[in-house]
């Protein structure tokens, strides 16, 4: 899964630090949210779209990985 958060976060001049306190969650789970670390629980995703007010879809897209075998 790959995200926009960064980007989205970035557009509001919201600190990491910001978006973590409103919606209830550490700094560090942002930083991990953004660096593709940590795929959020589908209530943080929510949560999130919520706060920006866009889809979750706006935010984070699911790319499947094909093997290279099929």
């Amino acid at each position: 899964m790959h995200n926009k958060l960064h980007v989205i976060r970035a557009e509001r001049k919201w600190t990491q630090k910001e978006v973590a306190e409103k919606v209830q969650v550490s700094r560090q789970t942002i930083v991990s949210i953004e660096a593709n670390k940590y795929n959020p629980s589908l209530i943080l995703s929510f949560k999130l779209a919520q706060l920006f007010n866009v889809r979750v879809e706006d935010i984070f897209q699911y790319e499947e990985r094909m093997r290279e075998n099929e």
